[in-house]
């Protein structure tokens, strides 16, 4: 005798029982968390470094290519991306699922410190880190233009004022701010005039 016997011997109780499960299964199915993107939490650290006034190519060069090299050492990387602009590099590491986020934090940190060797001196501030999540979407964009101020007066008053202002409302967990200019200064220098006066580049700049 098998498992199946009972049920060819009693075919209208097997076919009660299955329209039964299959009944169950139609009423449960509504009631199933499906979603299309599952929320997972990637453990991901994003680094930024800023030189005012370097080029990208730079930035890329100097500062990107440097912690890139120490970055690259840690264990548990499946992703490293870098993106330098005007005076600016960022880097973003992704690590595997199982790897802590707070050990990951600690072994950037230790590259970091690693690397200071090799990048300029002249940075305005040592490269930091923090833990983001990249499933999080801007839950919301502001735009600011003026048609009377320039772009950086009106970075200067969102950077100054708006987000200050922002940052306490409650719920607030990340503010960021895009499409800034900066001030900067240009000197074209006459090297001739500038020998003649016993002073360097360095001194000039």
């Amino acid at each position: 005798m098998n498992i199946s016997g009972p049920f060819i011997h009693r075919p209208i109780a097997t076919s009660l029982l299955m329209a039964a499960i299959a009944f169950v299964g139609i009423a449960a199915f509504p009631f199933l968390p499906v979603a299309s993107l599952p929320q997972t939490d990637f453990p991901t650290i994003q680094i930024q470094t800023t030189l005012p006034g370097a080029s990208a190519e730079t930035m890329a060069a100097s500062v990107a290519a440097s912690l890139e090299r120490q970055f690259a050492q840690i264990a548990g990387i499946t992703q490293m991306t870098s993106t330098s602009t005007l005076g600016a590099t960022e880097v973003v590491i992704q690590f595997d699922l199982n790897k802590n986020i707070d050990s990951a934090a600690q072994d950037v940190q230790a590259a970091i410190t690693a690397a200071g060797k090799s990048l300029p001196r002249d940075l305005s501030q040592p490269p930091s880190y923090r833990k983001i999540n990249p499933a999080d979407a801007p839950v919301l964009t502001l735009s600011l233009r003026s048609e009377t101020l320039p772009l950086t007066v009106v970075q200067e008053n969102a950077d100054n004022f708006l987000l200050p202002a922002l940052s306490q409302v409650s719920g607030v967990a990340r503010l960021s701010l895009g499409g800034d200019q900066k001030p900067s200064v240009r000197i074209q220098v006459d090297p001739a005039r500038l020998a003649a006066a016993n002073l360097t580049l360095e001194e000039i700049r």
